[in-house]
């Protein structure tokens, strides 16, 4: 008779169960913060109402503008159309509020002391380095950058960039930022480190937002992703071949580490990646580390690269 193994399908029991009971946790947290949709008060304001907005949020008026400065800004022409678009686009927040919530709910489970910030959405120039602004009672979420990849206001930006410019990475966003402050993670000078350090913030977010898709994740689309997926165990051995993992040479970290729209193997196939693979390799080894130790995540955090790198386990599937 042909037996079948069930501990596999145990485990795996086990471990949904564990996940669902965790996540009913989670939904019964209660907060209270604010959820404030500057941006429509900001445009629409006169100057009383501008007079206003000035006392109960100072901290987005810098003293050295004067008040025909601000009215001159919601009357420009095309300050005015950015406006249009970014409102016809989220004409219900509903969703936006709602993700957050949920995400805010997931930081205060793993991290007790956590106080959600007052959360402010507003339009800032298609400032694509200052999208989600995190400071501690703060959250500013800049609109202008979700209103979907395709959107003509992007024309000028490239794909890499404006591909990621959707709803979907909202949240994805405010978790990295805050991630950067409510769970730091130590980063050294290594190629290997670098990968960590990213890994363990990847990994940080699948936990704050477990539905995420990987691409959304990640910052790839669908294709770049599949493409890292294939060729995962290529790109370790190349790594290892060239033994780059623990090396210190700051280009590396320009090749393989930050945003761009390729990583650079110097190969053909190098339009085919995407930028930052390192950090696709960093989530794979913490995810691994993680199956195979049974640590907490704060422990994982404190972990240092060389105690994750032996202990992971971690090795790309042919």
């Amino acid at each position: 008779m042909h037996k079948v193994n069930l501990i596999p399908f145990l485990i795996l029991f086990i471990l949904v169960g564990c996940k669902d009971q965790k996540e009913k946790e989670i939904s019964k947290i209660k907060l209270q913060y604010d959820f404030i949709a500057f941006h429509r008060a900001f445009y629409s304001a006169d100057k009383t109402g501008l007079i206003s907005l000035k006392k109960s949020y100072p901290y987005l008026f810098p003293s050295d503008v004067s008040n025909n400065e601000w009215l001159a800004k919601i009357e420009d022409s095309n300050e005015k159309i950015l406006f249009k678009i970014t409102d016809s686009v989220f004409k219900n927040l509903s969703n936006i509020e709602h993700h957050t919530y949920k995400l805010y709910q997931h930081i205060k489970y793993y991290k007790p002391s956590f106080t959600p910030p007052k959360t402010l959405l507003l339009i800032n120039g298609l400032d694509y380095e200052n999208a989600v602004i995190y400071a501690d009672s703060l959250a500013f979420i800049s609109l202008d950058l979700y209103l979907g990849a395709n959107s003509d206001v992007y024309a000028d930006f490239p794909e890499y960039l404006s591909s990621n410019f959707t709803e979907n990475n909202i949240t994805v966003d405010l978790a990295k930022e805050i991630i950067q402050r409510e769970f730091p993670i130590y980063r050294d000078r290594s190629l290997l480190g670098s990968m960590l350090y990213y890994g363990k913030k990847l990994y940080i977010t699948e936990q704050l937002i477990p539905k995420v898709k990987e691409n959304i994740l990640l910052g790839f689309s669908k294709s770049k992703l599949q493409w890292s997926r294939e060729n995962e165990t290529q790109i370790w051995m190349y790594f290892m071949r060239n033994e780059l993992l623990f090396s210190t040479d700051p280009s590396l970290n320009k090749r393989f580490i930050d945003i761009a729209p390729f990583s650079k193997f110097y190969l053909d196939s190098d339009r085919e990646s995407p930028g930052s693979i390192g950090s696709y390799i960093g989530l794979q080894i913490i995810r691994s580390y993680m199956e195979y130790n049974d640590v907490s995540l704060d422990k994982m955090i404190a972990t240092d690269t060389d105690e994750i790198f032996k202990n992971s386990r971690y090795k790309p599937s042919k």
